[in-house]
């Protein structure tokens, strides 16, 4: 199994370039399957994540060519209705093919997810969306199978946003008959860029990034080319990782518009930052002023960058308070950070940080996909080598991280 080695202490300088968003490519690439044809999807991340969907696509009938950053999947002889345990134990994602099956095809057995151990995140949203739109739902040995003739539109209401729920009902209403109303829906980026992927097939939705969406059924889709949005937590990912090693580091080909909050904790820490049309260059002024962060849906603070923030604020010049209003157990890198040195108390929801002058190397192991970043952008501050083991939950969702830093300066390197 891979391991990530750092020798830290390194400022990071130059321009990294960031790739397609794997939360975007994930629901579009689902969302093929309410198509017949070939479609051409452009910038997509070569991450896990995206393979393994691929590999579900092909077990459902799908053929697949890739192309560097492009993928061609056809759809025109999807003849199995089953999205395996063995593939979707590992990624949660992949429940999102039961919206589409179900409105293509009146008919699908998906296992419940898996994904990164970050507390529990129900699908009960979906499947009592999935109801209201006519849906007849059994529950039996791990798996949902659904069955329904024509869905038919309705409203539906979540208490909390979901993003994977909102995506499931925008590709499950884009066939029904008639007009589906989602209230409190999720305003996400990646949902808007799955609306505009949707509208390219002939899908007629008003209102996506808004928490009111409305979708007017129609018969069938078309096969299109989609473009798959840049991915802002990479964006913010390198962001971060420039300003906790002193560095000037500049991303391109990102959308700043996605960044809001996660710029104003930047500046919010004493960086400097300038924002073109689609680049961000962040640059340390020196030791991070403390700041409190709470994670909400988007537009607030993303979660998926809860854990890059917590490493950068262990060396700020006080006591700064995260509070993870997401997910219940999103804190376990928090114990590898003290490993390296780091002051975190856990109270709660509430992770206490009292920032420290230095961090030193340390062996420490990842525990989910954005708990590895925040672990390896420590690494590259600390003083001395660090090894951060467990790296294969990285690969879902950062393409060649490690080779992105080396480029930037950092002393990195990935080892059998």
């Amino acid at each position: 199994m891979d391991y990530i080695e750092i020798e830290g202490g390194v400022q990071l300088h130059g321009h990294v370039r960031i790739g397609g968003a794997k939360n975007a490519a994930l629901p579009i690439i689902a969302s093929l399957l309410l198509t017949t044809g070939e479609t051409r999807l452009c910038n997509v991340p070569r991450v896990r994540d995206v393979f393994t969907f691929g590999q579900l696509l092909q077990a459902l009938g799908a053929n697949i060519r890739s192309d560097g950053s492009e993928l061609v999947i056809d759809t025109s002889r999807i003849d199995r209705f089953e999205a395996p345990y063995e593939l979707v134990k590992t990624m949660r994602a992949s429940f999102l093919v039961l919206g589409p099956l179900l409105a293509r095809y009146g008919k699908a057995r998906v296992s419940l997810p898996g994904g990164c151990a970050i507390g529990a995140r129900p699908v009960n949203f979906h499947l009592q969306g999935l109801e209201a739109l006519g849906a007849h739902l059994e529950l039996t040995q791990g798996y949902v199978s659904a069955y329904a003739g024509q869905l038919r539109g309705a409203t539906i209401t979540f208490p909390t946003p979901t993003v994977t729920g909102t995506e499931n009902m925008l590709m499950a209403a884009v066939l029904a008959k008639g007009t589906t109303v989602i209230e409190n829906a999720a305003c996400e980026p990646e949902v808007v860029n799955l609306a505009e992927a949707l509208a390219r097939m002939g899908g007629r939705i008003i209102g996506a990034g808004s928490p009111r969406i409305a979708i007017e059924g129609v018969s069938d889709l078309e096969a299109s080319v989609h473009d798959i949005i840049p991915d802002r937590i990479e964006a913010g990912t390198f962001l971060v990782a420039g300003a906790m090693t002193g560095g000037d580091v500049t991303v391109d080909r990102c959308r700043p518009q996605h960044l809001g909050t996660l710029l104003d904790h930047l500046r919010g820490i004493g960086a400097g930052l300038e924002v073109g049309a689609d680049w961000v260059r962040v640059i340390s002024v020196g030791r991070a002023q403390p700041l409190d962060i709470v994670t909400a849906p988007y537009p607030g603070f993303p979660t998926d960058m809860q854990a890059q923030m917590m490493a950068l604020l262990t060396r700020a010049d006080g006591r700064s308070v995260i509070s993870e209003t997401v997910f219940e157990n999103r804190y376990m890198h928090a114990a590898e950070l003290c490993r390296m040195g780091a002051k975190v108390d856990l109270e709660g929801s509430d992770a206490v940080i009292t920032g420290v002058p230095r961090l030193h190397g340390a062996p420490v192991m990842a525990t989910d996909l954005r708990a590895s970043a925040g672990l390896i952008l420590a690494g590259l501050a600390a003083e001395g080598l660090t090894t951060v083991s467990r790296v294969y939950h990285l690969d879902r969702g950062y393409e060649q991280i490690e080779v992105k830093l080396a480029a930037l300066g950092a002393k990195i390197r990935r080892l059998p």
